[in-house]
């Protein structure tokens, strides 16, 4: 373990239960270890979801963006590594993230943006109004590009509809960040993963969706890259883009 209050080091059993037919760690099992290690950090910190509700706010996944490297195995154990980067555009709490086997050799390099909400207004809350002194490292990134909006073309093909139901839905009431994973990717024929596997994934979270809504995944891919697919889940309720995301595929070599 790292002596070091920045930052945080776990390890991970990989179960059967979150593995795909090829024996892998499947993308939304990256995605909901992430976030849950995060709030554990978050916690050993002081800023947990308890200490956050505390003061009448909670911390919301804006976006995360994933490159893997390499997908561990069915009863692996991994090392997950995270530190607070640095704060950005005054609202978005940056954390990053890196997995790597036991002997170092990495797996996914990650960074993530998070909001802050006031429980009442359920608005964001601007970070110099708040006092989050979090120990935040901005010199060491395992991600150093920036967490943009995604640019999803006008026509745009539904591949599936979807609806929020029991198992969806996490501690907050709404469909959990990693469900959205799962939705991305079974957007896409069996074939493809037999095939093909994702390079990378970026998902921005723009609203929530609720027990018992339905979203549409629509899909179209990239004008100039035909590796690369954009994607966004429309909630059918309301007619709100409830979140965005774009992908990148790599043939098995």
């Amino acid at each position: 373990m790292i002596q070091h209050p920045s930052l945080w080091e776990q390890e991970l059993r990989v179960d059967a239960y979150e593995c795909d037919f090829n024996q892998c760690w499947k993308p939304a099992a990256f995605f909901q270890h992430l976030t849950e290690i995060a709030g554990v950090h978050a916690t050993q910190l002081g800023f947990g979801y308890q200490a956050m509700l505390d003061k009448n706010y909670y911390w919301v996944l804006s976006r995360m963006k994933i490159q893997f490297h390499a997908y561990p195995h069915n009863g692996e154990i991994i090392r997950v590594r995270t530190w607070p980067k640095t704060i950005q555009q005054k609202l978005f709490f940056i954390r990053d993230f890196e997995v790597e086997t036991l002997s170092g050799e990495p797996l996914a390099s990650a960074s993530s943006a998070w909001l802050v909400i006031n429980t009442q207004t359920r608005r964001m809350v601007p970070s110099s109004t708040i006092d989050l002194a979090l120990p935040n490292l901005p010199e060491r990134s395992a991600l150093a590009e920036p967490l943009d909006k995604i640019v999803i073309p006008e026509i745009t093909e539904e591949g599936l509809q979807v609806l929020a139901s029991y198992s969806t839905v996490d501690v907050q009431g709404h469909v959990n960040n990693g469900r959205y994973v799962e939705w991305i990717c079974d957007s896409f024929d069996m074939e493809k993963f037999k095939q093909e596997r994702l390079a990378w994934m970026q998902v921005n979270y723009n609203s929530e969706v609720l027990p018992g809504e339905r979203v549409s995944m629509r899909s179209a891919v990239s004008v100039e890259d035909a590796d690369t697919c954009l994607m966004e889940g429309v909630n059918l309720a309301s007619g709100v883009r409830a979140f965005e995301a774009q992908i990148k595929w790599k043939r098995f070599e």
